[in-house]
């Protein structure tokens, strides 16, 4: 087990790589399981990933799930907080505005290759003053070649503003297996079934349906990352049986549950 982190080491940590000057910077963070790291943000992008554990990432445009062979773009001065599932060892890139200007501009889950995997492994070596024409520096540049072509992965779910419809999504997230129609929703929340249509597809580019089957996805890479059985997941989340949560899941992510988290 890591040494546990201190508020201070960590604001150490950060200064060293807030305050640098290098186009791409590096930090290696050991969280024991539970972790929750405060709301913050940063004047720099970060790609936050991790080699082991399964951090849950929220911000006001929505909550992500990053498994070990994904990773998060987090735009500078977006604010986030994160839940570490699991003792999570993160290694994260912070890169200056100016040398990723046509990266990503909204927060994303992405893909981590196995090339990008090892760069960044060997990144946590370099220091903050590398020169730009030495090994180090050329590392850095190569890795930001590779953030480039980092596909964008389905795991991120959108929040609504209005205040019903944030009702109506904290409700599917405090209890995923919940399965309250529009109709139920409606009538609870005095309103017509087209005005929370509308909400859900004006705010989160989501149909209802398609929120609550993300959001019981999402959960799902929680569970299965604590070791629950599939069984217990299926029915936790409302499914009918772990065959039906199977067929979903594999039709969402291409995998059968059992082999998610495999897949690095």
């Amino acid at each position: 087990m890591p040494d546990r982190p201190t508020p201070e080491t960590l604001a150490q940590d950060l200064a060293r790589v807030e305050n640098s000057s290098a186009p791409v910077s590096c930090r290696a963070t050991n969280y024991p399981p539970g972790w929750e790291v405060l709301p913050h943000a940063h004047t720099k992008h970060q790609l936050i990933h991790a080699l082991q554990g399964v951090m849950v990432v929220h911000s006001e445009a929505g909550h992500w799930v990053v498994p070990p062979s994904r990773g998060l773009w987090m735009p500078a001065g977006m604010t986030h907080s994160i839940r570490c599932i699991g003792e999570v060892h993160m290694r994260s890139l912070y890169v200056q505005r100016h040398a990723a200007p046509q990266l990503f501009e909204n927060c994303q889950v992405v893909g981590i290759s196995a090339l990008l995997r090892e760069l960044i492994r060997a990144a946590m070596e370099v220091g903050p003053a590398y020169a730009p024409d030495s090994r180090d520096g050329r590392l850095m540049r190569l890795l930001l070649d590779e953030l480039h072509a980092l596909p964008v992965l389905p795991l991120h779910l959108p929040m609504p503003s209005d205040a019903r419809a944030q009702k109506i999504c904290r409700r599917l997230l405090q209890q995923p297996d919940d399965a309250s129609t529009l109709a139920d929703w409606a009538a609870h929340l005095q309103i017509d079934v087209k005005t929370i249509q509308r909400l859900f597809a004006s705010q989160t580019g989501m149909t209802f349906g398609q929120w609550r089957q993300q959001a019981r996805l999402l959960r799902a890479l929680e569970l299965l990352a604590t070791g629950e059985r599939i069984i217990d997941i299926a029915l936790a989340l409302g499914y009918d049986s772990p065959g039906a949560f199977a067929t979903m899941f594999r039709k969402h992510f291409g995998q059968a549950p059992s082999q998610f988290f495999d897949a690095r």
